[in-house]
Order: C-alpha cells, then structure tokens, then sequence
C-alpha cells in the first residue's frame, strides 16, 4: 500500500526535521516547504493527502494559504501549527477550512492522533460523496422498452473493462445518464466522475478547463488550478458534446488518450493520469471525420466501443414509465399531492414525436403538474404544442397550428354549452362580441341547426 503523503510548510529547519522525523516513523511520506510562495510551487504541482501549516511565515500568513488549497480544488485536510498562536488565529483558520490548530511545542502523540482523525474524516467524506453518486437522488435507469433495455446491457457489459466509450443520440435522450451507469459498474467506480460539456466552454478556455492552467498563463490567471483531467484520475471523465472539441484540444485529447499524460496551459511539467474516458456527442463524428472537422484518429481512439441511445419515439414503451417517474418526483420535491394522469391522455402522449425526446417530456409532465390544480391529470392538461401535433393539421407552420387549435377549442365549448354562446363566451373567458367575431373569422358553424 503506497504510503501517504503529508506536506509540511514551516520556517524553522528544526522543527521541519522534527516533524519529517515523527511522521516517517509513522509511515508517512513527508514533504517538505519553508516558504508560503514554495508552498503554492508545490500544490499546484502535486497533492498531498494532508497538509501541516505554520501560521507565521517570512513571506506571508499560513492562515492565509487556505484559500489558495480549495481555489485548487484540494480537498485533503489542512492543519495548522503555530508557536504564537491566539484564539483569533485558531477561530479564523477554523473559518477559512481548517481541520485542527495545534500549538508549538508539538506533542507527538497529539500530532499524530489530529492526523489520523484528519485523514478518516476526508476518506468519510470520500466515500459519502460516492455513494450518494451511486445511490443519492440521481435519476433512475428507467428501461421498459427493448430498445432501452438492450443498450442498458451493453452498456453494463463494457463498464467491467476500461475501454473507452462513445455515446451517440439526439439531444436529451440520457446520454449522461449511461456514462454514470458505465462509471458505477466500472473498476473506477471508488474514484470521481467528471463531468465536462464541451459545448458550454468558450473555445479560448476549453483547453484550461481540461488540462489546467499556470499562473500567468494568460490574463485572469491569477494562480494555477488543476483542471478536469488531474481532478478525474483514478476515475472516469465524461466529455460530453466531444464533438465541439476545437482542433488545437482535440490534438491535446489525443496526446492524453495515447500516452496518459499532457501539460496544462502555459506549463512545462509533464502530468501523467489514470483515467476513464466516456465521450458521447449528439453529432455524426464520421461526417465530421469526412469533412477534416474532426480528427480521424481521435475518433477511433474514443469509439472503441459505441453506443447509440435511441431516441424517444423509438422506444415509446418508455414514454409511460418515464411520466409517471417524473410525476412522482416533482410531486414528492415540491410537496404536492400525488397526481395520476388519465387513461385517456397517454394516447396523446405516445403519439407525440418528442423532439426534445426524454428532456421535453420531463418538462412537459412537470408543467401539467403545475397547471393542473386537480389530482387527475386529463388531456385538456396536455399543452396545446402537444395535443395539437403539425402531423394531424393542415400545414406545419405556428399561425396555422394555432388557428386551428382555436377552432378546435371554441367547438368543443359551444358543444358543451349547447351553441348557448354568452355561456360559452363566459367559460372561454372572454366577451360575447369576440366570440361572436372569432366565430365567423374561423368559419365555425352550428352542425345542428337546421
């Protein structure tokens, strides 16, 4: 087992002697730090799995350094040491994130034991975070259809091994959801899952979000950051939309694909990783491939195995279960009474192409919720974009899907009032005179008189 490693920072040679001496004898490895500026040379470089910090320093306030390790992302535990210190000092490192305070001359046994509660707290914290990622509130797998099912178990079969995958759909299908399924069933599953939507990044910071950056690198980079990359080893990253990668990321990407390792922005250090790539893109990268706007080696280096997730009018087994799951969870979340929704509208449901595919149906079963201040959910809940396909109207285009919405809407109302139109007008909720106006300009007439 690879012995733990504590970086020590303190000013007085004796004392870091003294420190390096217990903590080896106790089977850690020990690194050591003088300056706050060497101290920030060496974090931005590697991590430690603890830090012990003097307070008082030549060239600045150990307190003070405690912003800088959680700016890095690090969160190993942090101890602070000091031959001067107050109760102000211990309140204000206990403040900016310190796990303890221990005051000059260091009892060995008192160091020690800090050390070891230290250390469990943050494997605790550890191991809660992953297992609320396993476990939590996430979304559920929700595979009905065969279609649904059949990529459920491929996806549970490749996880086992550490060959890169390449997920594939439209937009809003659950790409996201199979790479965490991949993560949790996967040798890697005790490490971290980062998530990364190469999309949303501007171009000019993609490279810093991936790899990291120096201090100075460019203008804003005011101290060095780790990025996604160091922060995924020992477990899996997820590059969605990898299809928008830029060509100059791209090259770098294929570097840490080939041989493990990469620099960060404006850097000189090699970094080397260990780590589980899942790509997924709602674009056809050997179109791109075709077109020199994707690389070709890249491509076949992140489509070792692919997976293509159907969209939702593919699998409409799944419409039904997906519903009534989002139903259920915008009730509970929101303190609402449990809704159902009627028979009669699941036909509506199916019947719809969802473009947006499981995305739009979430929002859409959670805006009937809203809406309807019934138990019962019917079809006149289904939004009008819904019930109202271009499929079943005359033309595709908004103005003549609403017209006709209209006409349908203002004849089941005279219908149900009997042509009775000042009642009609009241349950339409507007005045007589339009309605009377509507009525001619959408040429609807009375089928029963004579």
């Amino acid at each position: 087992m690879t012995a733990r490693k504590i970086l020590v920072l303190d000013d007085e040679a004796n004392v870091r002697a003294s420190l390096q001496m217990v903590l080896e004898g106790a089977g850690y490895a020990v690194q050591l730090c003088c300056t706050a500026a060497e101290f920030r040379s060496q974090i931005a470089k590697t991590r430690a799995d603890a830090y012990l910090l003097d307070v008082r320093l030549p060239d600045g306030n150990g307190i003070d350094l405690l912003p800088a390790v959680r700016q890095l992302d690090i969160q190993s535990p942090v101890i602070m040491i000091s031959g001067h210190g107050t109760i102000a000092d211990a309140v204000a490192a206990t403040r900016a994130g310190a796990f303890d305070f221990l005051e000059k001359p260091l009892s060995r046994d008192r160091l020690l034991l800090a050390l070891k509660n230290a250390l469990e707290q943050s494997a605790l914290k550890q191991e809660n975070a992953r297992l609320r990622e396993l476990v939590g509130d996430g979304p559920r797998m929700i595979a009905a259809s065969p279609a649904f099912q059949r990529v459920v178990e491929q996806a549970s079969q490749v996880a086992r091994s550490d060959a890169r995958v390449l997920i594939t759909g439209e937009s809003g299908t659950g790409k996201e959801l199979i790479a965490a399924h991949l993560h949790r069933m996967s040798p890697f599953a005790s490490g971290p899952f980062i998530k990364v939507n190469c999309a949303a990044i501007p171009v000019e910071l993609l490279e810093s979000e991936l790899f990291g950056h120096e201090q100075g690198s460019f203008t804003g980079a005011t101290s060095s950051r780790r990025g996604k990359f160091e922060l995924a080893d020992g477990g899996s990253i997820f590059l969605d939309e990898v299809g928008d990668l830029h060509e100059t990321s791209q090259a770098k990407l294929l570097r840490v694909l080939q041989e493990g390792e990469f620099q960060r922005v404006g850097g000189a250090e090699t970094l080397y990783v260990q780590v589980r790539v899942i790509a997924a893109t709602n674009r056809d990268l050997a179109t791109l491939v075709e077109h020199k706007q994707f690389r070709e080696d890249l491509y076949y280096r992140l489509s070792v195995v692919p997976i293509r997730v159907p969209p939702l009018r593919e699998r409409v087994e799944d419409i039904r279960p997906l519903a009534e799951y989002f139903l259920e969870d915008f009730c509970r979340r929101n303190n609402f009474k449990p809704k159902r929704i009627e028979e009669e509208a699941w036909d509506v449901l199916r019947a719809h192409r969802w473009a947006g595919n499981v995305r739009e149906l979430r929002n859409v079963i959670e805006r009937m919720a809203i809406l309807t201040f019934t138990e019962s959910i019917t079809t006149e809940s289904i939004p009008l974009e819904i019930r109202i396909s271009p499929t079943h109207v005359p033309g595709s285009n908004l103005d003549e899907i609403r017209t006709h919405a209209e006409r349908n809407r203002i004849h089941q109302v005279l219908e149900q009032s009997h042509w009775n139109v000042s009642a009609a007008a009241r349950a339409l909720g507007i005045g007589r005179t339009r309605l009377h106006k509507r009525i001619r300009v959408l040429g609807i007439t009375n089928p029963h008189s004579s």
